[in-house]
């Protein structure tokens, strides 16, 4: 049986639901971006594309958690933006992440395959 679109759009919604701030972490691992450049790097990959009214949100709870920490800077195109970068505990989660990540897509992986 083939998915439908609308199937297709539900599963999509919840594979992103649960990876998404791992995602917006893994983005930020390479050093500092500010909100519209994370939504546009999302929004390059169809899988995790997401709405500016879901990714501000997970990123007020990601500096609430101590995981980013954010800092307003002047911009030479417009308002100030608010930039996010990794703190120590967002590095030690994300790597964490990445090792249960692993393991779990090895495990979905063999059952998919069949083994």
């Amino acid at each position: 049986m083939v998915l439908g679109d609308a199937d297709k759009e539900v599963l999509v919604a919840q594979l992103r639901r649960g990876v998404l701030e791992y995602c917006v972490l893994a983005l930020l691992r390479n050093g500092e971006q500010y909100g519209v450049e994370l939504a546009r790097r999302l929004g390059s990959m169809d899988a995790l594309a997401t709405s500016e009214g879901t990714l501000y949100p997970l990123l007020s709870r990601l500096r609430r958690r101590g995981l980013v920490s954010t800092e307003w800077r002047e911009s030479p195109m417009g308002p100030p933006r608010r930039y996010y970068s990794l703190t120590p505990e967002g590095r030690n989660t994300l790597a964490g992440f990445s090792t249960e990540w692993a393991t779990f897509r090895r495990a979905v992986d063999q059952l998919m395959e069949g083994e």
